[in-house]
Order: structure tokens, then C-alpha cells, then sequence
């Protein structure tokens, strides 16, 4: 991917899964001293929820609150104490979505973030096609139907917010993407007849990259595990950083990563790719709705 003013997709997201690294680290570390939250806020002069969210990878991290943090949690090794630093100052690297603030959520910006440093997407869709397999006709019908009294300067910004994040999936780091979508995110009309022929024709055309799989859960199987609705799980290189399952909402998202709620995604997600028809054989239930429209 190419670069956007000095830090590329790959860094600025990995900048974000810095930060709840450092976060962990630093809970960790709290929790060995058998220090609570009131008192790490007290020695940096902060409150209990600005340590909460510094664990949670959640905000920006100053040099003195971490190097206050390390005296308190007995942190005197030198070599330790520069990693966790030099580590803060990677995690502050702005990402290039943050140009997109006029149109882009907060809650939304760490998605934006963990997806660009994720090493394997795995979705689910029900309602549409997902965000980075939209072509841009498609996007923009999207944006348009979600946003209806939005001015068209501000669906224009959407939708190339949009077509930027798809350069992940293109990016010398690009991650494997495994997507099932429902077909009843296939047959509900975004846009024209036009809009939606270059849609599904997209589809067959990226399912052919070698780090893209896409399966299509027909109407024909019935129920399916599913049955909960659209997500998201996300996974990456780093070994000491769980899996993220994204639960997007209207106004905000949830955020999974405890292991027993990862794992139960997991399950429904390992028989979604089972009982959905193989890759190729999706791509023939594409063709078939193809010639449908």
C-alpha cells in the first residue's frame, strides 16, 4: 500500500495493536505489584478510568506517565524500561484514517486500525456486502441509503474512506480474508440494475486472489449458525495478542476478547465455512444471481 503523509496502513494499524499490547503490559505489571487502578491514576495524576482505558490500548500514551507507571510497578531494569518506552512512542503513530475524522467515528477508528494490522479477517454479512468487497458504485449506494440527508460532499468522503481501507487487502502485508456472505446480502438491491451486476462481478473477480476466500450461504440451507447476525474476527501475528471478535452497532461497537466469547464465534464461524458451498462453487452461486439481475 502506498504511503499516506509518512507512515504507511501496515505501521499506522500496527500502531494500534501496539497500544493494547503496552496496555496488557502495563495491567500486568500493575497487577504483579498488586496495585489497583486509583493508585497507578494518582502517581501520574490521573483518574481511575484513564488508567483503565491506558490498559485497554484505548488512548495516546505520554513518556512521563509510563516512566511514573514503571518507577511504581518497580520497573529499574533499564533495557525493560526503554522496550515499554520505545514501544509508547510507536503506539502514538497517527493512523492515516485520522484524516477522515469528519466522517469517521471514534469507536470506529480502532476497527480501522486492528483490521490493518490483523494477519487473517474472517466475516460474516448478512445485510450487505462488506465493506471491502464493495465496489465503489456499490459503496456509494450504500453510504447513500444509511445517510440519506448526509450532503453529497460528506457521502463522497464516506465512500472513499471506504475504498481506502480495501487497500489492505492488496498491501505487500496483506492478510488472509476468509468471508462468508449470506445471500440475502447478495439479492437485497443497492443501487441499480447496473450497481449491482458490477457488484457480484467484483466478487467473482477478487474471489479469485490467492489470500481471499469467499463462500455464500444459499437460502437453500435453511437455518444456519449464524443465527445471531453479522461479525467480524480478527487475528494477528503478534502471539501474545488474542483474537478480536467486532460486534458493529448503530451508534457504537463491541469489542470481544476474552476466550471463551472468542471462542464461541469461533465454533459458529467453523460451521459457517462448513455448511456454506466451497469457493468455486460459490462463485457458481454468484454467476447463477448474476444472470438473475
Amino acid at each position: 500500500m502506498g504511503r499516506v503523509g509518512d507512515v504507511t496502513a501496515a505501521e499506522s494499524g500496527g500502531s494500534v495493536v501496539r497500544r493494547i499490547l503496552l496496555g496488557s503490559q502495563l495491567r500486568r505489571l500493575r497487577e504483579t505489584r498488586g496495585i489497583t487502578r486509583e493508585a497507578a491514576g494518582y502517581s501520574i495524576r490521573a483518574s481511575e478510568s484513564k488508567i483503565s482505558r491506558m490498559e485497554l490500548g484505548r488512548v495516546s500514551f505520554k513518556a512521563r506517565d509510563i516512566e511514573d507507571l514503571l518507577t511504581l510497578y518497580g520497573v529499574a531494569d533499564e533495557g525493560e524500561r526503554a522496550a515499554l518506552l520505545g514501544l509508547a512512542r510507536e503506539a502514538n503513530v497517527a493512523g492515516w484514517w485520522h484524516s477522515f475524522g469528519d466522517v469517521l467515528p471514534g469507536w470506529f477508528q480502532t476497527y480501522i486500525g486492528l483490521e490493518g494490522a490483523a494477519s487473517l479477517i474472517r466475516i460474516y454479512e448478512v445485510q450487505f456486502v462488506h465493506g471491502l468487497l464493495q465496489t465503489e458504485a456499490y459503496a456509494h449506494a450504500v453510504v447513500t441509503r444509511g445517510q440519506p440527508d448526509a450532503p453529497c460532499a460528506e457521502v463522497e468522503r464516506r465512500v472513499a474512506l471506504r475504498l481506502e481501507r480495501q487497500k489492505v487487502l492488496v498491501s505487500e502485508r496483506a492478510p488472509r480474508f476468509h468471508a462468508i456472505l449470506d445471500e440475502a446480502a447478495l439479492r437485497r438491491p443497492y443501487g441499480d440494475r447496473a450497481v449491482m451486476r458490477g457488484q457480484l462481478k467484483h466478487l467473482i473477480e477478487i474471489s479469485e486472489q490467492p489470500n481471499i476466500t469467499l463462500q455464500v450461504m444459499p437460502f437453500s440451507f435453511g437455518g444456519h449458525a449464524g443465527e445471531s447476525g453479522a461479525f467480524t474476527m480478527l487475528s494477528f501475528p503478534e502471539s501474545d495478542l488474542s483474537d478480536v471478535v467486532f460486534l458493529e452497532q448503530l451508534t457504537s461497537a463491541l469489542y470481544l476478547d476474552k476466550r471463551e466469547e472468542v471462542g464461541q464465534y469461533e465454533r459458529v464461524m467453523a460451521r459457517l465455512q462448513e455448511d456454506s458451498p466451497g469457493p468455486e462453487e460459490s462463485r457458481d452461486v454468484l454467476r447463477g444471481l448474476l444472470q438473475l439481475i
